[in-house]
């Protein structure tokens, strides 16, 4: 067996500092070089080894490489897919470092939900979500933390979160509603590399039959009762609170609701309309809404100088006394507004521009609710105080369905 003409050794240097020296000849021409370890060391004499046999046998355009067969043959059929396209394995290869990002198995749950609340948060900020959606997120994300304490994103399936949205046997509108709640966040996560992909994508979506049930509306009688009672409690304080929700459909709660936003320059009397502005409007659009002869009554015997929009914080706790008297779900003022206006004008698309829905939802859900005897005796509700004056402004005007000239 022939010697090799590369040696390794020992050598130290001149700070007292020991390397590993790779010493000899290829092709006449002097090789020495150092290595901090015995292995890079031995490494490069076999590099060098193999060179020298290679000038030898007359082959010396052979490569050495430190690549496995399995990697040459990767890097082979890499280098043949562009080289048509005329583009190089080197810059693929810089092209993906700079911008691929490897998916952080490890991002705990409750951190990625702080950081998707408080990109909701920003969104709400910039009135592109409503309070009542921001705090559905909020009410959502502490559920599923309380459900998986301390898990990783990774770890949370199709299957454990299949089973979130179905745990208590709940409706399919409510296993619906957590999907798509969860599903936005995971979606979030997922474009921003935090998992490989959406779980929530599998989970079957459920179908929900379509609501036959026409939504709570007061008739008539019981509007004129709901009235009269407030007129007669503390001097009328709850009075247009009331007579606007009743009779112009505003959205009426009282944590986020249009009623809270409304001021009184938004009404304007002597031009017989109500603005809401964007920034008062639940979805953020303008609408005028007609106010009908029955309301302006109601608002020139409380003037808005004298009787607030909103009761006061003391009074509110009355409020939910009346609601709990006469029956009153949520948005049943804003319903009854707009069965009746329905009712009496037959027009499905100024009650959808004045209430701030979609013509189909109107026609789904109020469309021949109400006769339109019943509509009239609503329209005809008016306050007792200055019943003279609202009396013949009544006679003198007809409701109209389309907003009075500005």
């Amino acid at each position: 067996m022939n010697q090799s003409p590369f040696v390794v050794s020992r050598f130290q240097n001149r700070n007292g500092s020991f390397s590993w020296r790779v010493d000899g000849r290829l092709s006449g021409v002097r090789i020495r070089r150092n290595f901090k370890t015995q292995e890079e060391a031995s490494a490069e004499k076999a590099t060098l080894e193999i060179k020298a046999a290679q000038i030898e046998s007359g082959r010396p355009n052979q490569i050495v490489t430190f690549l496995t067969l399995e990697q040459v043959r990767d890097a082979e059929a890499a280098f043949r897919r562009l080289q048509a396209a005329g583009i190089s394995l080197l810059f693929c290869a810089d092209f993906t470092l700079a911008n691929y990002s490897k998916p952080a198995g490890d991002m705990a749950l409750a951190d990625a939900a702080k950081a998707y609340y408080a990109a909701k948060e920003r969104e709400r900020d910039q009135h592109a979500l409503s309070d009542a959606q921001l705090r559905n997120i909020r009410k959502e994300l502490k559920t599923l933390g309380d459900e998986f304490r301390e898990a990783k994103l990774a770890e949370l399936t199709t299957q454990r979160l299949a089973a979130y949205c179905e745990r208590r046997n709940p409706s399919l509108k409510t296993v619906s509603l957590r999907r798509g709640l969860i599903g936005t966040f995971f979606k979030f996560a997922y474009q921003r590399d935090w998992i490989a992909s959406n779980p929530v994508e599998k989970i079957p979506r459920s179908r929900i039959p379509r609501r036959s049930t026409s939504p709570d509306a007061l008739t008539a009688a019981k509007a004129r009762e709901l009235m009269a009672f407030v007129e007669g409690f503390r001097d009328g304080e709850l009075v247009l609170f009331y007579a606007l929700c009743l009779f112009a459909g505003i959205r009426p709660c009282l944590r986020n609701g249009e009623i809270i936003k409304l001021k009184p320059e938004h009404i304007r009397l002597d031009g017989g309309t109500i603005l809401i502005p964007p920034e008062v409007s639940k979805v953020h659009e303008k609408r005028i809404i007609t106010i009908q002869p029955n309301l302006a009554a109601w608002l020139k015997a409380y003037p808005l100088d004298k009787y607030p929009l909103v009761p006061s914080k003391h009074v509110r706790n009355v409020r939910a006394h009346i609601t709990k008297q006469f029956g009153l779900s949520s948005d049943v003022l804003r319903h009854s507004f707009i069965s009746m206006f329905v009712a009496k004008f037959r027009s499905l698309g100024e009650a959808a521009i004045q209430a701030g829905n979609s013509e189909s939802i109107i026609r789904k859900h109020y469309l021949d609710i109400k006769s339109s005897a019943e509509a009239a005796e609503f329209w005809s509700i008016l306050p007792k105080r200055g019943a003279a004056s609202a009396e013949s402004t009544s006679q003198a005007s007809t409701p109209s369905a389309l907003p009075a000239a500005a």
